[in-house]
């Protein structure tokens, strides 16, 4: 017998629904059973069996489920179906769009008592906020989320996990970010755990935190594993939408149990598919690569596309990160005065609460642009702004550099002894990048 309802519950569900309905008890109970036994159930002094309630399922004209437990298990499919939709619009790009639903989503999943359902929506709500840059509110939606999983397996839990590592490192707490990812990624491989595509969103989302960190060889490790577990799905955006128009067939048709597999695999896709953000990052990867290797002109354009993208998604964080790294490219070309527009236009979206590293990075290139300028006391303010949040961040690598530049500047203009204080913190940090603020690495996955 599976799980349901208090006798009490049910028997006030059986009165509410005959009375709906204009039926008396004779009526409702005839001709397997009696007035009595009815008025007996109603009041909650016997508990049901599950032949009396297929019985008066049938003649309430509801499913049994929704007898025992007050939850259609149509409504139940209808409210997954409308999560996946949620979920294509949010991975084409409209997170407010996405937001409002995943809200309404929230209450009925809320209102029905369905723990998985909350869960998605509180995942969906809390990467809505990441894309809009509202880190404190997706740190929360994240927090619910795991909340409702906790009596889950780990991989279950990984995606919300991974949300709140990955709204911990846009907040510039690169440290935290690591220590979770690792340590759900040593659970997952020393436990046996190797679900692939858990290890997969884990990995990824390490990435960037480990470069931020100056620990270069461990996100060199995490990309070939996360490439390594990619899976291979041809055109991911059409069979999904495939798997949720079969399942609104099969929902219309009443084959309810087929139609949520349908969404389950519809929904794996989305998660996985992120498309219009996968696809700036690709331009913003891209755009990085070519002017690391002084291919300038086409770093502008892959930059300026992602930039594009991301604005068009009013993603205002990350397009803030495009832009420091657009910036510095154009300074690189010569287009200072452009460079600094830019740099001045997105600081506001940035803090050392928010996207702590790209703030010191936006600080850092404009130190360097008034250097240039000969505007020394600007430059130095803006050393000094990025070197408080490299601190806080503890992103190692930049701290190097920065280091160097204020001590460069330091020296230049007289000051020997603050500038030998900045070139020792400097060497401080160049020491084994990213073995002084990392522990052993997580255990390996079994490729």
């Amino acid at each position: 017998m599976g799980e349901r309802d208090d006798p009490g519950t049910i028997g006030r569900r059986v009165q509410r629904l005959r009375v709906e309905q204009g039926l008396t008890q004779r009526q409702l109970a005839e001709p397997v059973y009696t007035p009595a036994y009815i008025s007996t159930l109603e009041s909650g002094r016997v508990r049901p069996s599950d032949d009396a309630l297929r019985h008066l399922a049938g003649r309430l004209g509801v499913a049994f489920d929704e007898l025992a437990t007050g939850r259609s298990a149509r409504r139940v499919t209808e409210l997954r179906l409308r999560l996946t939709e949620a979920q294509r619009v949010f991975a084409v790009g409209e997170a407010e769009a996405a937001a409002e639903q995943y809200a309404e989503l929230l209450v009925e999943a809320e209102a029905q008592g369905l723990a998985g359902e909350q869960a998605a929506a509180l995942l969906g709500l809390g990467e809505c906020a990441l894309e809009t840059g509202e880190l404190g509110a997706g740190r929360r939606y994240f927090e619910r989320a795991e909340a409702c999983l906790a009596g889950a397996p780990l991989p279950a839990r990984v995606p919300a996990l991974r949300g709140r590592a990955v709204a911990h490192y846009l907040a510039g707490e690169l440290r935290y970010a690591v220590y979770l990812l690792e340590t759900t990624l040593d659970e997952l491989n020393r436990g046996g755990l190797h679900d692939p595509d858990a290890l997969l969103l884990l990995y990824a989302s390490a990435i960037g935190p480990y470069m931020d960190m100056g620990a270069h060889a461990r996100a060199a490790q995490a990309a070939e594993f996360a490439l390594a577990l990619a899976p291979q799905s041809g055109d991911p955006a059409l069979v999904a939408r495939m798997h949720r128009s079969v399942a609104r067939t099969l929902v219309a048709e009443g084959r309810l149990a087929e139609a949520d597999a349908s969404l389950a695999k519809a929904a794996e896709l989305y998660r996985s598919l992120q498309i219009r953000t996968e696809l700036a990052n690709c331009h913003w990867m891209r755009g990085y690569v070519y002017a690391q290797d002084g291919q300038l002109e086409r770093a502008e354009g892959e930059l300026r596309e992602a930039l594009g993208m991301l604005s068009a998604k009013r993603a205002a964080l990350y397009s803030s990160q495009v832009a420091v790294e657009l910036a510095d490219v154009l300074h690189r070309r010569g287009k200072s005065d452009e460079a600094a527009a830019l740099l001045h236009g997105v600081l506001d979206d940035l803090s050392s609460e928010r996207g702590a590293v790209h703030s010191a990075a936006a600080h850092r290139l404009l130190g360097i642009i008034a250097e240039d300028a000969r505007r020394t006391e600007d430059a130095e303010e803006h050393y000094v702004r990025a070197l408080s949040l490299l601190e806080r961040a503890g992103a190692a690598g930049d701290l190097a550099d920065l280091c160097r530049l204020l001590g460069d500047l330091l020296r230049r203009t007289g000051r020997v002894e603050a500038a030998l204080d900045a070139y020792r913190t400097g060497l401080g940090h160049r020491t084994a990048p990213g073995t002084t603020t990392l522990g052993p690495a997580p255990a390996q996955p079994p490729l």
